[in-house]
């Protein structure tokens, strides 16, 4: 097996992300990509997230169409920091030594890798592909160096289609009065609708 892992608050999830896990899926001839929003990410400790029920009910509907992708609770119902070291290593405990596993992260945060909790000891237990987008150059010299060996066989870079969408520019929008028709699928639009997220800080 070989199965691609998305993480993120998702706050919310949007096309953006799931046309990057669409063309990773492919590229990487990956069996499915499980999709794991954070409960508590250590980088946003201090920042307002919106409550892991709601991100976790829109991504169920964002991915429900698409038979490869799958969605798991598993760091909402840890206790603790989202820490991706803990979360590979419930992975292979689940799916077994045999299967591969690929963390799928945009371009930026892969040149914030070095500073994960242990990184080092987590590039060597994953894959990890950067997505970055057309026509964009990124200097990744820094990342190699400090991985080094282990950056040529568990780093990827890949280009996936150049959606530019952001969940802030979506919740920002929402706040304003402004459509996300486009940039989320219906049903989440329907979701945060109904659920009257998104209408204040």
């Amino acid at each position: 097996m070989r199965v691609g892992i998305m993480g993120g608050t998702f706050d919310p999830i949007h096309l953006g992300h799931l046309a990057t896990a669409e063309s990773v899926r492919e590229i990487f001839k990956l069996d499915q990509i499980l999709f794991i929003p954070a409960a508590r990410p250590p980088h946003k400790v201090q920042s307002h997230v919106t409550p892991e029920v709601h991100r976790l009910m829109m991504t169920f509907l964002a991915t429900q169409s698409n038979d490869n992708f799958q969605v798991s609770p598993m760091e909402i119902l840890r206790d603790g920091l989202s820490y991706t070291l803990k979360t590979i290593d419930e992975l292979h405990k689940k799916f077994g030594a045999a299967t591969e596993l690929f963390f799928i992260i945009g371009a930026d945060s892969l040149m914030d890798l070095p500073k994960w909790y242990h990184s080092r000891e987590l590039v060597k237990k994953c894959h990890f592909i950067a997505a970055t987008r057309p026509n964009v150059e990124v200097n990744f010299s820094d990342v190699e160096n400090f991985f080094g060996a282990t950056a040529d066989e568990k780093i990827h870079r890949v280009t996936t289609p150049g959606i530019e969408i952001s969940s802030t520019e979506i919740r920002r929008r929402v706040k304003a009065g402004l459509s996300i028709k486009y940039l989320v699928p219906d049903v989440v639009e329907e979701y945060i609708i109904k659920e009257n997220l998104y209408q204040s800080d």
